[in-house]
């Protein structure tokens, strides 16, 4: 079972796979950035497809050209971004000796998930979920799938069973979003929530709304 978090999160290895849903990942490393947290960047080659179809979002193959390029775009230290290619090993989040303090899969493909699930390690970015996993560390995962087979159910229990938490991208509308971006933001905040990082992207249930 995986451990809650009990203190202040300070580096997140974020990973993006060939999901649709890259509008999430982009705000929710903007947001991750914002709050000073530390990000381990990691992305699949379909996960540059879909960056560049959803949001016209150019994710260099080459993890140097895309650190430059990403710490430019949302203006932070390159000691507070890094990116790392899928087969590089010798990066941190490979081991158990130096893991982020948490991990988000935003969005998931099922593929990504059936790997996890069922602990094979093909290249980094599982490989940094199974040391999560292992270590007791936060594993967040938000599956981008509609409808879901039995296949898929069984492997997100089978997460969910070890601590995981399965969080689909399901905005809620009881905020009354008026935009894409309004929608964006409510998965993009229970995200946060789950690793108490502190925003104000929606109102929370119950506090007073302004006019």
């Amino acid at each position: 079972m995986i451990n809650p978090v009990a203190s202040r999160i300070e580096t997140v290895t974020l990973a993006l796979t060939g999901a649709s849903g890259m509008p999430y990942a982009k705000r929710l490393l903007s947001c991750l950035l914002q709050a000073k947290i530390k990000v381990w960047l990691l992305y699949s080659q379909a996960a540059q497809i879909v960056a560049q179809q959803e949001l016209n979002w150019h994710l260099p193959a080459n993890p140097k050209q895309c650190t430059d390029l990403l710490c430019a775009e949302f203006g932070v230290e390159k000691s507070m971004l890094t990116v790392f290619g899928r087969d590089e090993w010798f990066a941190p989040p490979a081991s158990g000796s130096n893991p982020a303090d948490a991990m988000i899969i935003c969005p998931a493909s099922m593929g990504c998930i059936a790997a996890i699930a069922n602990g094979t390690s093909d290249h980094l970015l599982e490989r940094a979920a199974d040391v999560c996993l292992k270590e007791n560390r936060q594993l967040i995962v938000v599956p981008r799938e509609s409808p879901f087979s039995a296949i898929h159910l069984e492997n997100m229990l089978k997460l969910a069973r070890l601590g995981v938490c399965i969080l689909p991208p399901s905005p809620g509308f009881y905020h009354h979003p008026t935009t894409i971006a309004d929608m964006v933001d409510f998965i993009v905040a229970r995200i946060l929530d789950q690793l108490h990082i502190p925003h104000q992207l929606i109102h929370r249930w119950g506090d007073h709304h302004p006019s």
